[in-house]
């Protein structure tokens, strides 16, 4: 059965981009490879999240981070479908392959992961973008884990994961806790979500 994965990267502060919006800082590990560093794109958690992976949801501000659409056919980790929240598709459809394709979805995050969970084929449906994607998704109930990679940067300023968090009451059960050469992943399971009034 699918799960709904909510996947973040951010600062050892809480940051998820620099006061300039940027995200640089926090993956710096993504072009390094050599004897002293460990790529993200080898180490075994991202190898089990591409082998996991069934349909990737994705907020309309990380689908534009990367500049050029195009560059997800060739070029991006997961090749899988993907969900785009957004309010105003584009005119032209990036470019696709016979395993990454593009849904633009206007409805909203329960929309988006009711579209992606039957297609995931029983693997998982993670959810990747900001600060407001990420609290969509909580507040939806319909996320059953959540993956935190803490980078070891200070920003000092950005945007914080949980910043616009409303009084919703979330209880977290530790899974996993992974340490690789430059970031650390904390797994957790949703258990409970409550309402606060």
């Amino acid at each position: 059965m699918s799960k709904v994965v909510l996947g973040m990267t951010m600062s050892l502060d809480g940051f998820i981009n620099d006061r300039y919006g940027s995200v640089d800082r926090l993956f710096s590990d993504l072009v390094l490879g050599d004897v002293q560093h460990e790529s993200i794109q080898n180490n075994a958690i991202m190898q089990d999240a591409l082998q996991n992976t069934g349909e990737v949801v994705m907020g309309k501000n990380t689908f534009l981070m990367g500049g050029d659409p195009d560059y997800y056919a060739d070029g991006y980790e997961f090749q899988v479908p993907i969900f785009v929240l957004t309010s105003h598709p584009p005119v032209k459809k990036p470019k696709e392959n016979e395993n990454l394709t593009f849904t633009f979805v206007t409805e909203g995050i329960e929309a988006a992961i009711a579209l992606a969970k039957p297609a995931a084929g029983g693997r998982d449906v993670v959810v990747l973008g900001g600060a407001s994607t990420a609290n969509q998704a909580l507040h939806s109930g319909l996320v059953d884990e959540i993956q935190v990679d803490i980078m070891p940067v200070l920003l000092g300023g950005g945007m914080r994961f949980f910043e616009k968090f409303d009084s919703d009451v979330i209880e977290l059960q530790k899974i996993e806790i992974v340490e690789t050469p430059i970031r650390t992943t904390l797994k957790f399971r949703v258990v409970k979500r409550n309402h606060v009034p």
